[in-house]
């Protein structure tokens, strides 16, 4: 099995994205991460969820978490609106990731490795620098226990 029999179409964003779209393309899609690509399509970093949430979770609730208990219920069923006004840009780490990308010809073996070595839970599949799609932690697993 190689990663052109897993991969899949994946959405994408930019780095000016604004960070309540990417949380939507997440939810609606049902998606671990987002490929964030440059101005030319080409892939440049992998943006987890939780680091969406990372931008739009108050730093003191991040920090103690015992004080988002204390947030009533109604102001903590809105904490995304934190975000707006942000970016993707934003939301990537300092230093940014390593991007987690490979060719089609990448074994199941090959994507898991480099899933586990980057933390991310999905893999950039591409070709001559041409996003092709992505393979999801879910896939692979899927695949991989069916066998």
């Amino acid at each position: 099995m190689r990663a052109r029999d897993l991969l899949a179409p994946f959405p994408t964003v930019g780095l000016d994205t604004p960070v309540p779209e990417a949380a939507g393309l997440l939810a609606h899609q049902d998606l671990p991460g987002l490929v964030v690509v440059d101005e030319t399509g080409a892939p440049i970093t992998i943006l987890p969820g939780p680091e969406v949430l990372r931008l739009a979770v108050p730093a003191y609730c991040q920090d103690d978490p015992a004080l988002a208990r204390v947030v009533d219920e109604a102001h903590a069923d809105t904490f995304l609106k934190g975000a707006n006004g942000r970016r993707v840009r934003d939301a990537l780490p300092d230093p940014p990731r390593k991007l987690p990308v490979t060719d089609p010809d990448a074994t199941v073996l090959e994507l898991a490795a480099l899933m586990a070595r980057t933390h991310s839970p999905l893999v950039a599949v591409t070709e001559d620098g041409r996003l092709l799609g992505a393979v999801t932690l879910q896939a692979l697993l899927d695949r991989v226990l069916a066998a």
